[in-house]
């Protein structure tokens, strides 16, 4: 048995190990072979997690994702009302959050008004069935705390896995990725408190063959990949790192680091050869939707990869956004749109 007490830290102890650390005591009360630069940074809860994980809320898409390629879909007992991949898989597993924001809201400028009052209001955007969740008494909670507009509030998870169960409650882990290569790290800690790492090993080594085997150009090109349109936001974390690995140059966007505001002027002097609008929780129809909506600025007109009508559009939710598998899908498609060969996940939009 593991016990994970109610406030805990992950600390190295080692070259090749990290240490789940008592916060009274200091002492080490348990540790595995680890990546040094471990993604999942807190880890809470108040209870004992025998063995492998069972009974599994996963509070983030992309760890809804995680858990069905590791075939470990059947242990799900709730997921978000944005869980959608993969759809079959899902069938039927209860869904316990739903989002504030009226329904009317729609269109990159108005959401981002509602979302950025939501935030300062401290609501939040998104409601968790706290009675629901205790009524499924799950083992595990997969949650974040690294973007406040992609899940429940960490403070709201952490409070209702402690009216789950009290002593007993869940073991809440709240991934932290900020590259592919934690990304990839995070999968290994779902399959190992599931137990079953040789399935984690698989699928990671796996994504790692992908992600290797795509070419490099010897001439990359510069490369906007458009996070949202109204405002204009430039990617962070392992965006530009799919640039690169798809054989591009990020042109906007910083490696590890989040995504952030930009003005359209910013855009037009990095001068893009190509742009790509991922644009976050948004799929391909709804991109386009949006574009087809969306009045360009001058400073738009101005780059290369729109006087050469190279500006695409992707699924931005399921290739970019979520620190998943599919990200390594993401990459693929931009070395395509990259190499000229076609890709049905990518639509020109360009002039």
């Amino acid at each position: 048995m593991t016990w994970i007490p109610d406030t805990i830290r992950q600390e190295s102890v080692g070259a090749d190990e990290i240490g789940v650390i008592h916060p009274h005591n200091g002492h080490v009360i348990e540790f595995a072979p680890s990546p040094a630069d471990h993604p999942a940074v807190r880890w809470t809860g108040s209870g004992l997690l025998p063995g492998q994980a069972r009974r599994i809320v996963s509070l983030l898409p992309s760890a809804t994702e995680i858990v069905c390629a590791l075939n470990l879909a059947d242990r799900l007992v709730a997921v978000t009302h944005e869980c959608d991949y993969p759809a079959a898989a899902l069938e039927g597993v209860p869904r316990i959050t739903a989002n504030r924001l009226p329904p009317e809201v729609s269109g990159s400028r108005d959401i981002d008004a509602a979302v950025r009052s939501a935030l300062t209001s401290g609501h939040g955007i998104y409601d968790l069935d706290e009675a629901r969740m205790a009524e499924l008494q799950p083992d595990l909670v997969l949650t974040q705390e690294l973007c406040r507009v992609c899940a429940v509030a960490y403070p709201m998870v952490v409070e209702a896995a402690r009216s789950a169960g009290g002593a007993d409650g869940p073991v809440v882990v709240s991934l932290e990725p900020h590259s592919l290569a934690d990304v990839l790290a995070t999968i290994e800690v779902v399959a190992r408190m599931a137990g079953v790492e040789e399935r984690g090993r698989v699928l990671v080594d796996d994504l790692r063959r992908r992600l290797d085997g795509v070419p490099r150009t010897k001439s990359p090109r510069r490369v906007a990949v458009i996070e949202w349109l109204d405002p204009l936001f430039a990617p962070g974390h392992w965006v530009p790192e799919q640039v690169v690995r798809a054989g591009g140059a990020p042109a906007i966007g910083w490696a590890g680091e989040p995504s952030r505001e930009l003005e359209w002027k910013d855009l037009a002097e990095a001068d893009p050869e190509v742009i790509v609008l991922g644009l976050c929780g948004f799929d391909l129809p709804t991109t386009l939707i949006e574009w087809a909506s969306f009045e360009p600025p001058e400073p738009l007109t101005r780059p290369s990869a729109w006087r050469a009508g190279d500006v695409w559009a992707i699924d931005g939710s399921a290739y970019v956004s979520r620190p998943g598998p599919r990200l390594a899908d993401g990459v693929e498609i931009l070395a395509a749109i990259l190499s000229g060969a076609r890709d049905p996940r990518a639509a020109r939009i360009g002039n």
